[in-house]
């Protein structure tokens, strides 16, 4: 089935065709798909998928454009979002789900985790069937937890990873390679040494990566 949307949505975006807003019906159904799948890659290409709603204002739909928010948030602290965000137009961000992921969104981005958290658990159907978001959220946790300390009490790290206890937070300080003593402190691997820096050159093709975001 993802296979045979990728060749479709491929022949769509070829030619003058990529223009025919007709056509939004066959890519929002691609975003549905996308939405339920783990696996999560840059979502930077569906910057060309709002374009496409700002020239057809008539044919946007919100709870598309949420679940591609939702799939960006995903992947923070990469800044999918902030891209996709830059261009939905105005009027469509004062729509209520759609403010409601901007806040969720400027929440994680200033690292206020356990508003964050709490927004979530208030806001539970806004993230209904997006597979794998709440443990994507705590592996960019997890991330700034990293870079911040050495060391963080078990509490603590349980409330900033969304109330994980007992086993299941144990198995995941295993899972990221962190130690647990028996005082109920965390070491917490030192990112030190593996931050190197690096020049990045980006050259991006809609389509093409468009069609690999699964």
């Amino acid at each position: 089935m993802a296979a045979e949307m990728r060749v479709t949505v491929s022949q769509l975006l070829k030619g003058i065709d990529r223009y025919n807003p007709e056509n939004l019906k066959v890519l929002e159904h691609y975003v549905h798909l996308q939405v339920n799948q783990l696996k999560v890659k840059t979502l930077i290409c569906l910057i060309y998928f709002f374009s496409r709603y700002q020239f057809n204002p008539a044919y946007s739909q919100t709870s598309v454009i949420s679940q591609i928010l939702l799939k960006a948030l995903m992947n923070l602290p990469n800044a999918d979002f902030i891209m996709c965000r830059c261009v939905i137009d105005d009027a469509i961000q004062q729509d209520l789900t759609i403010k409601k992921v901007i806040l969720l969104a400027e929440r994680l981005e200033t690292c206020a985790f356990t508003s964050a958290w709490q927004f979530i658990k208030e806001e539970a159907s806004l993230v209904d069937g997006v597979t794998g978001f709440h443990d994507a959220i705590r592996n960019y946790i997890t991330y700034v937890i990293g870079v911040t300390y050495q060391t963080i009490e078990e509490s603590l790290a349980s409330e900033l990873l969304g109330g994980l206890q007992g086993a299941q937070l144990q198995d995941w300080i295993k899972a990221k390679g962190w130690m647990s003593s028996d005082d109920g402190t965390i070491y917490v691997t030192n990112q030190e040494a593996h931050i190197k820096s690096k020049n990045i050159a980006e050259k991006i093709d809609f389509a093409s990566e468009f069609c690999n975001i699964c």
